[in-house]
């Protein structure tokens, strides 16, 4: 990583990597946010205002992050763990390599979002799959 903070607040932590990127010049147009924290408005805004495009989370999401990271144009990606994840949004700048039809079927889980307004289940490489699609 270019940078690493932790905190006992998540959004400590988040003021921090500002703080830092501010006073050491760095550009964020080519940066990704990774925290382990569920990723709520919040995160989205605070995300948005320091300019990095993409935040990503091995934690759940809320379907109002989600829908303003869509409005801002941020790709957001949620529950990314080992080589699965959720594209949120911004699916159209993530680049994809592993077929669909590849993964195993019992590998797929429910992840739907935190507040579960909006179930899904990831598919391979984090494509986003509407929950009781059949494969």
């Amino acid at each position: 990583p270019l940078v690493y903070m932790e905190d006992i607040g998540r959004h400590n932590a988040v003021d921090k990597i500002a703080g830092w990127m501010f006073l050491n010049k760095v550009t964020p147009e080519d940066k990704i946010f990774y925290t382990t924290g569920r990723l709520t408005t919040e995160m989205v805004i605070k995300t948005v205002q320091m300019r990095i495009p993409v935040l990503i989370s091995r934690s759940g999401f809320t379907n109002e992050a989600v829908a303003l990271a869509r409005r801002a144009g941020l790709t957001l990606i949620g529950r990314a763990k080992g080589r699965r994840f959720i594209a949120l949004s911004g699916e159209d700048r993530i680049l994809f390599d592993v077929d669909d039809d590849a993964i195993p079927q019992d590998a797929v889980r429910d992840q739907g979002s935190d507040d579960q307004q909006s179930p899904q289940r990831a598919g391979a490489a984090g494509n986003s799959v509407p929950a009781g699609r059949d494969r």
